[in-house]
């Protein structure tokens, strides 16, 4: 046990030392333990407390709190596009292919790790789709992509923004923002009204998500050619990895949730 302990600590010693001392103050930054248990809690709940709980109970009436998260989504989501597009691409990048992190203590370097940091706590929100999926009784919603998705993207922001915030992966921070405004416009229109959730271009949602996927390995792919640019390579190689095997769940879904359609008389 001791010797577990000793471990976890040097491990913690490790990221204290090695992080950005830039974003090392701001909320559920300075340590991973706040972001592991939000994890665990979420998992906890969505997994097993939150159905138990709602097991003999009618589903809860929260359509106006979840109209009011949508459009929450849909401004903090439009937010961070213009961020994107304000700190980074109309300030000129010089290869797309080499986004290399600022360092500096300029003001823009500085914008732009508190931009990163928005769009970590972005995916803190965004549990709260689960959350109201259990309040709500929709178990089929709670899917292992769902879930997977969530907690991954939630524990690599994190991981990434701690010690690498801003360069390359901004391109797809920008488009996954992109896809939500797109994507809670979408729920807060369903919400509302009922019968857009079969509408014949609901398709086109996750094959925009597939779009943004396979950008950015193609962007990661270009990325590994350049061979003199200073970002790490292995968070490259870990985000390509990451948005294949995305590509796959989320190919799956759209052939058992659209395609299997075309058979039905």
């Amino acid at each position: 046990m001791s010797i577990l302990y000793h471990k976890v600590s040097d491990l913690l010693e490790w990221i204290d030392k090695n992080g950005d001392s830039r974003i090392k103050d701001m909320f559920l930054m300075d340590s991973p333990w706040p972001v592991l248990i939000i994890l665990a809690a979420y998992l906890y709940f969505v997994l097993k407390a939150g159905p138990n709980f709602m097991k003999y109970r009618n589903p809860l009436k929260i359509d106006r709190i979840v109209m009011v998260y949508n459009v929450v989504q849909v401004l903090y989501s439009s937010y961070l596009v213009i961020e994107a597009f304000r700190l980074i691409w109309f300030q000129g990048v010089d290869r797309i292919n080499c986004i290399e992190i600022d360092y500096s203590d300029t003001d823009l370097a500085k914008n732009i790790v508190r931009a990163t940091w928005a769009y970590f706590f972005s995916k803190v929100l965004d549990l709260l789709d689960s959350i109201f999926f259990v309040l709500r009784k929709k178990q089929s919603q709670l899917t292992f992509l769902h879930i997977y998705h969530h907690g991954t993207i939630l524990i690599f922001s994190w991981s990434i923004i701690k010690f690498y915030p801003g360069g390359q992966v901004t391109i797809f921070g920008t488009l996954n923002s992109f896809v939500h405004v797109v994507m809670y416009s979408y729920y807060l229109l369903t919400i509302s009204n009922p019968e857009y959730k079969k509408a014949w271009w609901k398709k086109y949602l996750t094959q925009l998500q597939l779009i943004q996927f396979v950008i950015t390995i193609l962007h990661g792919c270009l990325s590994l050619l350049a061979t003199d640019c200073n970002y790490p390579k292995f968070i490259i190689i870990l985000s390509i990895c990451q948005n294949i095997f995305m590509i796959i769940l989320f190919w799956n879904f759209y052939k058992k949730a659209y395609k299997q359609l075309k058979n039905k008389p």
